[in-house]
């Protein structure tokens, strides 16, 4: 392939096979959302609003932050249906350097950190049923990097080594890459099942919570006429924040905490992208990237919602870390920040952890398998652009899908899970992954104005309005992440800034050593 047939957005994608309908693409943008991070970070966002409205206020924010977004890529997506996705998208809206610098940290952080920690939390829950699986259960203990503090982040303070938790992720991440490895078609039919099966699984979570309510937790939480819900939240009441890890405490107002705590929502809520690294093996693409875009993202969103109502509906929101009952723990202290399994464990007593258990399993091993087949070809397609090692750009001929890339993602993501950090550098990267967000959306903008005779088969809902208002939302919330969460922000920008170089050096070499 030339250059002009990498960069030309009017050529086809060579090679891949289109295997997958709307179906498939939608299975893939639910599957890649659906994770544990519903099932968790309601406890830590509880801890920092403290009022059940600015809970689910924060979650719609969440909603309709991540619809515009989706709306808005599938305008992109239609116009621009080739492997890569958001990748192709930087590069044609904002130039080759954008896109290089989001496939950078895709690969360091973003999606390999994801697949990793997600790994291991399914080592994590299938301890539930085996207790010999545990992060505490060492096979090869190589040793512990101290913590090093920085201003207000703390680095390192991690254990590196072979664990049976994480040699569970690694086995699960080995089997799905194998199986992505064997055809687009097995890959897609995987996620099918199990993005079914997640959907199933928050569904029942819905249920459980509407047929079991809990008196004094509606009482606590909602109240005569809802008086208990909005309290705590009016726009001239301050929230206790503390600013990065052991600082000090500043209290802010209603706008300022929704952000903070969009660290969690969004991140609950994110690879709902996943899907436009897929396109050239999507049918009809110009129809069903779009499609899958908005059912995939509303249909999720909308459980996400509904779930948190079912939380407040069984267990208060305020607790005690040192109660001992499920209702004195509430939502904020619930054990283990599982506020999921603490509902089911209301409803069905013993059994409930292992039927939450079974959930989570269900859900993490299809969101590493979406994350998986996805992820590689955004790495296929920089190495197209002459970005990225040469073989990693070949596809398989039995198969036609990117087989060194699968396998390169699988070596780098499986150091992660044995290295401890990915916890931390995937809490870093949560402001980056924002960052491209609106760099892609800035680029919509951009395309219209250079492009305007460009083939747009769908045009992103609400523009201009709705795009610009979804760029000023995620400023603010950039902002305030810098301010407030310095742990997870500078860190993430400096990993971002560290690809700028390594991109001059990698352009710079001679055209036979970058590609043929």
């Amino acid at each position: 392939m030339t250059k002009s047939e990498a960069t030309n957005p009017g050529l086809p994608t060579p090679h891949f096979v289109q295997g997958m309908g709307l179906f498939s693409a939608t299975a893939i943008v639910m599957g890649s959302m659906i994770g544990s991070g519903i099932f968790i970070v309601p406890a830590d966002m509880s801890r920092v609003l403290g009022s059940p409205a600015l809970l689910i206020a924060a979650w719609l924010v969440t909603a309709a932050m991540t619809l515009i977004g989706a709306l808005s890529y599938g305008e992109l997506a239609a116009m621009m249906p080739k492997a890569g996705g958001q990748y192709v998208y930087l590069r044609e809206g904002l130039g080759p350097i954008w896109g290089f610098l989001y496939g950078w940290t895709l690969f360091l952080v973003i999606q390999t950190g994801t697949i990793a920690a997600v790994g291991v939390a399914f080592g994590k829950f299938l301890g539930v049923f085996f207790p010999s699986v545990s992060a505490g259960h060492w096979l090869w203990h190589i040793g512990h990097v101290p913590a090093w503090r920085v201003g207000p982040m703390v680095l390192g303070n991690m254990d590196i080594g072979l664990n049976t938790a994480n040699l569970s992720a690694i086995a699960v991440i080995t089997l799905l890459t194998f199986m992505n490895t064997r055809g687009v078609k097995l890959g897609a039919a995987v996620q099918n099942v199990f993005t079914s099966a997640k959907v199933l699984a928050l569904l029942g979570v819905i249920v459980v919570g509407a047929l079991v309510k809990n008196a004094s937790a509606i009482a606590a939480n909602f109240g005569a006429g809802w008086h208990a819900f909005f309290a705590n939240s009016g726009w001239h009441t301050q929230h206790a924040v503390q600013v990065g890890v052991g600082g000090p405490i500043e209290y802010v107002g209603i706008l300022t905490v929704i952000a903070v705590v969009q660290v969690g929502s969004l991140f609950s809520s994110d690879a709902w992208n996943n899907v436009t690294f897929t396109a050239g093996e999507i049918r009809d693409p110009k129809r069903n990237l779009p499609l899958s875009l908005a059912l995939g993202t509303g249909t999720v969103l909308l459980l996400y919602v509904l779930c948190n109502f079912v939380f407040l509906s069984v267990l208060p929101m305020a607790g005690s870390a040192s109660a001992t009952t499920l209702a004195g723990r509430g939502i904020q202290f619930a054990s283990e920040d599982r506020v999921a399994t603490a509902v089911m464990q209301s409803a069905f007593a013993g059994i409930g952890a292992k039927l939450m258990a079974a959930a989570i399993l269900v859900s993490t091993f299809g969101c590493v398998n979406g994350m998986l087949l996805a992820g590689a070809r955004v790495y296929y397609a920089m190495s197209n652009d002459g970005l990225f090692f040469k073989s990693i750009g070949k596809l398989d001929e039995k198969t036609s899908t990117p087989v060194n890339s699968l396998w390169t993602q699988w070596a780098w993501t499986c150091l992660l899970c044995l290295s401890g950090s990915y916890g931390q550098l995937l809490d870093y990267v949560i402001f980056a992954v924002l960052v491209f967000y609106v760099l892609t959306i800035v680029g919509l903008f951009r395309l219209r104005r250079t492009r305007p005779e460009a083939p747009r088969p769908y045009r992103a809902f609400g523009y201009p309005v709705l795009p610009a208002l979804y760029i000023v939302m995620a400023l603010w919330i950039c902002v305030v992440l810098l301010r407030y969460k310095p742990q997870y922000t500078w860190p993430g920008l400096l990993l971002v800034l560290l690809g700028v170089p390594v991109y001059w050096i990698w352009t710079r070499r001679p055209v036979k050593d970058a590609k043929e």
